[in-house]
């Protein structure tokens, strides 16, 4: 299984997507930079060039003649994919951090960081309503008071939106009336990333708890949940297998305040820096400025996690990138998947036949 490697960003990848049909291949970055690549080949087709910040998300709407992007530099922006025209600007108030394209392409949704004296919203525009995008004003917006969206996506037909906080907590929230449909708060810790299933019934969440769980779209029902033994920030189902795949890692600034143990520091020394056998020890030990600033640096590839969807258990693992993985997205045919880590690189993996024909045994 060897990957296409793609580079095109100067700073950590933030989310990857893929269009409807898996042609495309959008990623953003902690750069003011918006990619599109061909996924077959791995091919950059464009750059769309606007952003004066980091762009946190990006979406494609149905049928791929728009795309949606949140930023860093208090703007959420409407492009056309074709020509890389941008059609509209939103200014906010703080940074964009998820947004998205309701089902039918028509309406739009993202919301807001809570900082700087500002609390997290979430905002509706009807594209078909040009006096919403020429005034900035949102047919609806959302309060949220207690904690922060860091991640989103539209329910089933575009009748709600999913949300999850920096609490753990999941909320549903009503596109039409705004208000709280179900909430339920089956994480610990803040949920990094919620994707959903091809048919829209089942959406995986990943969280800072060191798991990923999967729930029911309609009723938020928690069904299962994949551990690992650490943060998990990017997980996607695929669309063909009973699999999910969990990409993850611990952020440098935590490194300090994490047991090596559990940071698996132990194997990442012996595996990438075999002549330091005299330095690991004292390497392994410390909870100095070395941890924190070493570690982090040296100590190698990340590792993809496959999970059997009903059994819960991991079948499999693949080497990835040099730090963590930040976001993964399995291709719409099922036959490959990508992902973008802090490295600043996105890589396309295709399946071996081996894959297609394995088969778990319970």
């Amino acid at each position: 299984m060897k990957p296409i490697l793609l580079q095109g960003h100067e700073r950590s990848i933030t989310q990857i997507k893929y269009n409807r049909e898996g042609d495309l291949l959008f990623t953003v970055a902690k750069d003011p930079i918006v990619n599109v690549w061909y996924s077959v080949n791995g091919e950059r087709l464009g750059t769309y060039m606007g952003h004066t910040g980091a762009v946190w998300c990006v979406d494609a709407d149905w049928d791929t003649k728009h795309v949606l992007t949140g930023s860093a530099d208090n703007s959420c922006r409407l492009w056309d994919c074709e020509t890389g025209k941008q059609l509209a600007l939103l200014k906010t108030n703080s940074a964009v951090r998820t947004c998205g394209f309701d089902f039918g392409g028509n309406i739009i949704m993202f919301s807001t960081d809570k900082q700087m004296g500002y609390q997290c919203f979430v905002s509706f525009f009807d594209l078909r309503d040009p006096s919403q995008i020429d005034n900035n004003e949102p047919y609806m917006k959302i309060p949220c008071n207690d904690s922060k969206i860091t991640s989103a996506v539209w329910g089933p037909l575009g009748e709600c939106i999913i949300a999850g906080h920096e609490s753990g907590e999941l909320n549903q929230y009503s596109a039409k009336s705004g208000e709280v449909l179900v909430n339920v708060k089956e994480h610990s810790r803040q949920i990094n990333d919620i994707q959903l299933s091809r048919d829209m019934t089942m959406f995986v969440t990943a969280s800072k708890d060191n798991t990923a769980k999967l729930f029911d779209s309609t009723t938020l029902e928690h069904q299962k949940t994949f551990r690992t033994e650490r943060p998990v920030n990017s997980a996607a189902l695929s669309p063909n297998y009973d699999h999910v795949v969990l990409g993850g890692g611990q952020e440098a600034m935590d490194v300090t305040t994490t047991s090596t143990r559990i940071g698996k520091f132990e194997a990442r020394v012996s595996l990438c820096c075999p002549g330091w056998s005299a330095v690991a020890p004292s390497l392994l030990t410390a909870t100095s400025w070395a941890q924190a600033i070493l570690l982090p640096q040296l100590l190698s590839s990340w590792d993809y996690r496959f999970f059997h969807l009903a059994f819960e258990e991991e079948f499999g693992r693949v080497k990835g990138h040099f730090g963590p993985i930040n976001s993964v997205a399995f291709h719409p045919d099922g036959k490959s998947y990508s992902s973008g880590g802090e490295d600043g690189y996105v890589r396309i993996h295709y399946f071996d036949p081996q894959y297609f024909e394995f088969e778990f045994e319970a």
